[in-house]
């Protein structure tokens, strides 16, 4: 299930939205393959001891980031690259007022 869930996730920019979304999604499928409802009224910490689960979704995809290290692959082309040319190239333009978008990179730089 987790290969599945994490293909190409070392490209994936993160929100907590999106995280918290994850670990919904692990901990529904945990208690199908338990056959545990949530009628049942257990804990999630119970179930993932009882399932002797150590890392939870999203901490298996950070460290999946950083052991693929897919930031030092791109970062080491040629800077005539494409993937080198949007990492670190700038894009023209105004942007609007609001929030400015976690990119890619601030996942990196939080990490590292």
């Amino acid at each position: 299930m987790q290969s599945i869930i994490l293909y190409n996730s070392e490209t994936w920019t993160l929100k907590e939205n999106h995280k918290r979304k994850l670990r919904v999604f692990e901990m529904s499928e945990l208690r199908k393959i338990c056959g545990i409802t949530r009628k049942d009224i257990r804990r999630n910490v119970a179930i993932l001891k009882e399932l002797s689960v150590e890392k939870d979704i999203v901490d298996l995809l950070l460290v999946r980031r950083m052991t693929y290290m897919y930031f030092g692959h791109v970062n080491r082309m040629d800077n005539d690259r494409f993937p080198q040319f949007l990492l670190h190239g700038y894009t023209h333009g105004h942007r609007s007022r609001r929030r400015l978008k976690k990119k890619w990179l601030d996942n990196i730089r939080v990490r590292t």
